[in-house]
């Protein structure tokens, strides 16, 4: 399942979030994907996309991070799934 998190992150935490990055990685768990993402231009949030078929993997990825960013999760789908099942309430 698809997962669309975003990312808030502490003020002036930019930094050290890349910092961390780069010293120990995304720091996901097996079974927790990253798919892509997005940062909007003044390094104030990251919009990422995740995958993953157990959502509790979630928690201790999140808690690793919590002291620079706060943290959103929804689940999604891709427009074609969406459009797909709606389809047949058209």
């Amino acid at each position: 399942m698809l997962y669309m998190v975003v990312e808030t992150f502490k003020q002036g935490a930019a930094a050290a979030i890349y910092r961390r990055v780069r010293e120990r990685g995304r720091m996901t768990l097996d079974g927790l994907t990253y798919v892509s993402s997005w940062v909007d231009l003044e390094y104030a949030k990251c919009f990422q996309l995740m995958e993953t078929d157990d959502p509790r993997l979630f928690e201790p990825w999140t808690r690793a991070w919590a002291d620079l960013i706060e943290f959103e999760i929804v689940p999604v789908r891709t427009s074609v799934e969406a459009a797909k099942l709606i389809a047949p309430t058209l």
